[in-house]
């Protein structure tokens, strides 16, 4: 822990984000994983914008980071277009120029939250998750790119998760559009990269317990299984801000199109040792193996 400690404070004495400006999509309340990366951007030396819908305002204490960062809030629905448009167009006259960096941390399900199964989801609700999950990210960056908003070798990235590549129970139409958020990145960082020097990637975070997550039923399971295989253990909020933290910095200007893994070593686990002895357990007092 002494170790963890020291090697944080090395890092802020860097000042790796000192100068630069940008915009952070989706930060809620202090349980948010874009609230920390707020405010390690903040503590890095940049300077930007908050955005939220106006019901995620209301129900947040989004104005107590804006205090202490001095940042402005812009209020804005990311599936709508002329709500970025604003965002964008005021966060440019704020600070008399292009931006540096772009956060996207913004996702939801309504079948999750109904606890709808992925074989008889709402397909209203299932349009509104893509919306709100995965077009909005394309929202972002065709605003962003039709205004000429970003510097060249500025940086995007937003957040996803493993399941965008492997089916998780109860992850059920998030999934669908954590890989089309991840197809996003790619497909737009090509064209972004090529034409403007600006680099897109996703980070594949752990589960972590934020406002949203805790209103998904079994998250403390899922937590607590990618824990046990993890090598290192989850990933919290605070290690996804630093990693977040280095590709909104010039020391990662080659890095784009890349969907990143931040979570303890899960994604390339098969079965950990600690899983296996939870298993055993089970058999051994009788537990029933499903489907």
């Amino acid at each position: 822990m002494q170790r963890k400690n020291v090697l944080e404070k090395t890092i802020i004495m860097y000042n790796l984000l000192k100068g630069k400006k940008g915009i952070i999509f989706g930060a809620l309340d202090p349980q948010s994983i874009a609230w920390h990366i707020a405010e390690k951007c903040w503590e890095e030396g940049a300077e930007f914008t908050l955005s939220n819908t106006p019901v995620a305002l209301r129900m947040g204490t989004l104005n107590q980071l804006a205090q202490k960062t001095g940042s402005e809030v812009i209020p804005a629905d990311a599936t709508n277009v002329e709500d970025l448009e604003n965002v964008f167009k005021r966060t440019l006259e704020k600070f008399g120029g292009q931006i540096d960096f772009v956060l996207h941390s913004i996702g939801m399900s309504l079948n999750v939250r109904k606890n709808r199964p992925y074989d008889d989801v709402d397909y209203n609700f299932y349009a509104k998750t893509m919306d709100i999950s995965a077009f909005s990210f394309h929202k972002i960056l065709q605003t962003a790119y039709k205004l000429d908003a970003i510097k060249e070798w500025g940086s995007v990235v937003a957040l996803t998760y493993v399941a965008g590549q492997r089916t998780f129970y109860r992850y059920n139409d998030m999934a669908d559009a954590k890989a089309l958020l991840e197809s996003i990145a790619r497909s737009f960082g090509y064209i972004y990269g090529r034409e403007r020097k600006v680099r897109i990637n996703t980070i594949s975070q752990s589960p972590t317990m934020t406002t949203a997550g805790s209103g998904v039923k079994g998250i403390d399971n899922l937590m607590d299984y990618s824990d046990r295989m993890s090598p290192l253990g989850n990933a919290d909020a605070e290690d996804c801000a630093n990693y977040c933290i280095t590709l909104f910095s010039d020391l990662t200007k080659k890095v784009t199109m890349q969907n990143l893994y931040n979570d303890g070593g899960f994604s390339s686990m098969g079965m950990s040792q600690k899983a296996m002895n939870v298993y055993n357990q089970s058999l051994e007092m009788g537990g029933e193996l499903l489907d």
